[in-house]
């Protein structure tokens, strides 16, 4: 017998941002916990990927990766 495990929209979420995370530390060349601190003290993760999860996980790892070096610049530049 099949079993249906539903993942709470929380956790898949979460999952997205660490693949957020790492997709941008790997084209960075650099670490995840460096992309992570970074993202954080400016509010990136709070501000911006989760709130806009919707519209942003249906684009390529790529892409998406792309924008948030943008973005993190820069919001980082105007701290």
């Amino acid at each position: 017998m099949d079993y249906i495990v539903e993942i709470p929209q929380a956790q898949v979420v979460m999952a997205f941002v660490a693949t957020c995370i790492e997709s941008t530390a790997r084209l960075l060349g650099t670490t995840y916990q460096n992309v992570y601190q970074r993202m954080k003290r400016v509010g990136l993760i709070e501000r911006y990927i989760i709130p806009h999860y919707e519209s942003l996980h249906s684009e390529s790892r790529e892409n998406i990766a792309n924008g948030l070096i943008e973005c993190l610049n820069q919001w980082e530049t105007a701290e």
